[in-house]
């Protein structure tokens, strides 16, 4: 598997040296034909109460759970003639190109067991995978049958986190990154009224990999593997904590990771015990920062001298501004996924490492040599 990986690098950094394609018109080709594969993931709104815009068209759905099915169909206006008992049957009278799995992180596996030999490329709400085990398993197949393996973050849509990169990385605004600061959570699941059958998984070890760590922890390290261009680790430690054992008695609620490299130190505070909903980012270069608190504000510095100043982030450009968009894009019209791109499947093999890493660390008390623990 370890070989996998080397490979895996290895093709998609060739990759990311091709230039990439201008965006295509949304509507020169018929719509991407989409399966929806689970309901139970309640990010599995964002597809259903989408506008039309002509560039996707959600020619199936499975979900056997036919009550939740048909709450949806009301909410959403969806027929339940799109609705089936299994991907096998959906597959079969719809023939899709592409699928987007909301069903729970454990499942991620088998839909890609299922798709990739038939040519179907997949996209997974994050995080990419329950485990490293899982994760290699997904990507050898992508690899062997040649499809998109995609995973998508509400925070790859920031225009915030769009402005942040290029500031860092094109206009050197800040200089070299020193730190990086993550707040990723919530008051938890069932304080913000998630519905049962999202909590029933979401709060299970095996069906979610974790709790809060699995659930929040995976933006910062995402995120960090695409600002740094997937940089190696030196090192990963991680504290957890049940703060909430009456609410979430099988996880963690409470997760801090810290990510060493050789001149940056990342800190994120995976949590659900927040007093808001949040996902901010925080990068502090050598003469200047950046802080992204939410989707679109911004406070930047770009030397002290000069002082901070407030921005609002523009949105990102049209085809590229939400997951099935994109999906569309790269699908369809080739558009170039490159390597440490927070949806491509070589940064989120990152994330599992970093994820994994951080479990162990948590459940050993010690920190993990990445080396060491990887071999790489």
């Amino acid at each position: 598997m370890r070989l996998l990986l080397l490979c895996l690098l290895l093709q998609f950094s060739i990759m990311a040296q091709t230039t990439n394609t201008a965006l295509e018109p949304l509507r020169s080709e018929p719509p991407l034909r989409v399966g929806v594969i689970g309901l139970v993931h309640t990010h599995v709104h964002w597809i259903l109460g989408r506008e039309d815009q002509g560039d996707i068209e959600i020619v199936g759905i499975v979900e056997p759970n036919r009550e939740l099915a048909a709450q949806y169909s009301l909410q959403h206006g969806y027929s339940m003639d799109l609705v089936y008992n299994t991907i096998e049957e959906m597959v079969a009278a719809k023939k899709p190109q592409a699928v987007t799995a909301f069903n729970t992180i454990y499942d991620h596996l088998s839909v890609v067991e299922y798709c990739a030999p038939r040519g179907i490329h997949v996209m997974v709400e994050k995080p990419l995978a329950v485990s490293w085990e899982h994760a290699q398993q997904m990507a050898a197949l992508a690899e062997k049958h040649n499809i998109h393996l995609l995973t998508n973050y509400e925070t790859s849509w920031y225009g915030s986190n769009e402005e942040a990169y290029d500031l860092y990385h094109k206009q050197q605004a800040i200089g070299d990154i020193r730190h990086l600061n993550f707040y990723t959570g919530h008051p938890g699941p069932i304080e913000i009224g998630c519905n049962p059958e999202f909590v029933e998984w979401l709060t299970d070890p095996v069906l979610n990999g974790g709790g809060a760590l699995t659930d929040f922890g995976c933006y910062g390290a995402n995120l960090t593997t695409w600002l740094t261009q997937g940089e190696v680790p030196l090192s990963v430690s991680c504290i957890t904590q049940q703060i909430k054992p009456d609410l979430y008695p099988k996880v963690e609620d409470e997760a801090t990771i810290i990510i060493a490299y050789p001149k940056t130190q990342v800190v994120i505070q995976a949590s659900w015990n927040w007093s808001h909903n949040r996902k901010e980012m925080e990068i502090y270069g050598t003469h200047g920062y950046i802080f992204c608190k939410n989707g679109t504000d911004m406070i930047i510095m770009e030397e002290e001298a000069k002082g901070p100043y407030d921005h609002q982030a523009g949105p990102l450009s049209p085809g590229l501004h939400d997951p099935f968009a994109y999906l569309s894009q790269v699908v369809q019209y080739g558009y170039t996924v490159n390597p440490w791109d927070v949806s491509a499947l070589t940064n989120n093999l990152r994330v599992m490492q970093i994820l994994e890493a951080a479990k162990v660390a948590a459940q050993t008390g010690k920190t993990v040599n990445w080396q060491e623990f990887f071999g790489s």
